[in-house]
């Protein structure tokens, strides 16, 4: 899912390893050490389609929102972390269909240095906020700075990369980190990362749309009912 949609992985991978039992911290934790990796692989199989001068203007920016975001995680409370999950989650389908829901709006937003620095600070300040580099809502907000959705997918796959390492360094240093289901998770993540990327450039755009709309929808509602 993470090479497919470009979202990082954290959409699915945080649900799913809560899912099967780890504490949520955890998950958090092992999905920002997964990302760098299974990012990577995915932004080599899309290198073609990454804008370069937005991604390092979002390197910047969310980067630091990614710090922020992992030390406030720790003083949160765990139903709370799952609320801004699912919040996210319906954000993220909101900007994908940005430019059809709010037409006259999204033909005036231009995506200057500033608005995408500060835009990738704030998205990872509250992604950082329960687990995440910032890609679940990298796509639907560069879709909304009128990128297409294969360049939109392109270019977050390659800022996850940078701004995972910059959360992580908080989850180690909290000792949040299983590391032998995290070395797991590696290794799934790299080869469906490389999967997901080959379908992903094949698939038509309007289903790339809907799949990582329903797909984000339904684990973020999962990952509420198990903390419930």
């Amino acid at each position: 899912m993470s090479g497919m949609f470009g979202i990082g992985g954290g959409s699915v991978r945080i649900p799913l390893l809560n899912l099967a039992g780890l504490p949520l911290l955890s998950a958090f934790a092992i999905n920002l050490f997964v990302i760098p990796f299974s990012s990577g692989v995915g932004a080599f199989s899309h290198r073609k389609n990454i804008n370069k001068k937005i991604a390092l203007q979002m390197v910047i920016g969310g980067s630091f929102g990614s710090l922020a975001g992992a030390f406030f995680t720790g003083l949160i409370p765990t139903l709370i972390l799952a609320i801004i999950f699912f919040s996210t989650a319906i954000i993220t389908i909101a900007g994908v269909y940005f430019n059809k829901i709010a037409p006259k709006l999204s033909r005036k937003i231009i995506p200057s240095a500033k608005n995408i620095v500060v835009g990738s600070f704030c998205l990872n300040l509250i992604t950082g906020m329960r687990g995440g580099s910032g890609g679940s809502l990298f796509p639907p907000f560069l879709k909304a700075m009128n990128l297409d959705i294969h360049k939109a997918i392109a270019t977050s796959l390659f800022v996850t990369i940078f701004t995972a390492m910059a959360a992580i360094l908080i989850y180690w240093q909290r000792g949040n980190i299983s590391w032998l289901p995290g070395l797991s998770v590696l290794v799934g993540s790299m080869l469906g990362a490389r999967i997901g990327s080959k379908s992903s450039l094949k698939t038509k755009p309007v289903w790339l749309e809907i799949g990582l709309s329903v797909l984000v929808v339904f684990l973020a509602a999962l990952t509420v009912y198990k903390v419930l």
